[in-house]
């Protein structure tokens, strides 16, 4: 016979092994519980974290329009920007300098691309129709002057001569006139309409406020003026230096006074009197109450040195980057 100690010594060694069962089930039970809750509370932060930034979400509409020398990189930034996952659509039109500035001073758009600044008639016009604005600038250009891939005589001219080239004199303008040497064929022309902010600083710089000969084909589309040039051996024309680096392969640049259009000629200067800044102007109503507008102009503003490289302008120095920024900070909510 088993002693009574026998049969408490199982009793005991049973309970301490119920014990240590119904422990352990225990602390599983609170492990789980625990890791439960945790899910939960990720959940729930998570959860929160979707409606904040569902929230914060930007929508909305932002349209500009003005210069075609200014499109390329503005249209590249919008295509950046939409590809980012944007809810803002933006549209830009090409109307030119002068044509995009009657829409914004009509209230008919957030923005304005120019290729020369403002006019004191513009701005009184502003004034006038109460829209405040803010300037910002881009990038820089070089007005380009090119010529049929087939000229090998006109690849290098003076201010002078091409002051002779484009005034309008009355007479019908031959090469030889310019240089004696060089064929004795009518010169085609073909140059930026009257409302392009091109035209206008070609006008200033070169023509000097003379009338441009009356022959020229004029057009606000970079694009007509590109294929113009590449179709007759005897044409010249001008336009932003991004169309005539998208189309050196089919047309030539003139160097002027002996410097040819580069990105280093253009922003040190040295390419004179063609080089120059490329602007937008926003309307500060926008950027104050619209955080579509806002937003656009911040990824725009962080992303035009990359783009003007990309389309064939030039960046702008990281100091002049970091004021454009600065400007716009101002109207951060």
């Amino acid at each position: 016979m088993k002693s009574w100690k026998h049969y408490l010594g199982l009793t005991v060694v049973s309970s301490a092994l119920l014990l240590g069962a119904c422990g352990s089930d225990a602390e599983e039970d609170a492990a789980t519980d625990e890791a439960t809750e945790e899910q939960a509370a990720e959940s729930d932060t998570a959860s929160e974290s979707a409606d904040q930034s569902s929230e914060a979400a930007v929508e909305g509409e932002v349209s500009g329009d003005g210069s075609s020398t200014v499109a390329p990189i503005m249209e590249a930034l919008v295509e950046e920007y939409s590809a980012s996952g944007t809810d803002v659509q933006v549209t830009v039109g090409v109307s030119g300098t002068g044509g995009g500035m009657e829409k914004f001073i009509a209230g008919e758009t957030d923005f304005s691309n120019a290729s020369r600044e403002i006019k004191d008639e513009e701005k009184q016009k502003l004034e006038e129709a109460g829209v405040d604005y803010t300037e910002f600038l881009l990038a820089y250009d070089g007005l380009t002057v090119v010529v049929n891939s087939e000229n090998d005589w006109a690849t290098e001219l003076t201010v002078d001569d091409l002051k002779k080239i484009w005034v309008e004199d009355g007479t019908t303008k031959k090469w030889s006139d310019i240089n004696p040497e060089w064929p004795e064929e009518e010169i085609v022309f073909y140059s930026p309409g009257t409302d392009s902010g091109t035209y206008d600083y070609f006008n200033e710089v070169i023509l000097e406020e003379e009338d441009m000969v009356q022959n020229a084909t004029l057009s606000e589309d970079d694009n007509v003026l590109v294929q113009g040039v590449q179709g007759d051996k005897n044409a010249i024309g001008f336009f932003g230096y991004s169309y005539y680096v998208a189309n050196k392969d089919t047309i030539t640049a003139v160097a002027i006074d002996g410097v040819e259009p580069t990105n280093e000629t253009i922003e040190s200067g040295e390419y004179s009197p063609l080089s120059r800044p490329l602007y937008t102007y926003v309307s500060n109503e926008s950027l104050q109450n619209d955080p579509a507008t806002y937003d656009f102009f911040e990824f725009a503003l962080d992303n035009a040195g990359a783009m003007a490289e990309v389309v064939g302008y030039v960046s702008l120095p990281q100091e002049v980057t970091d004021e454009q920024k600065a400007k716009l900070e101002e109207f951060k909510n």
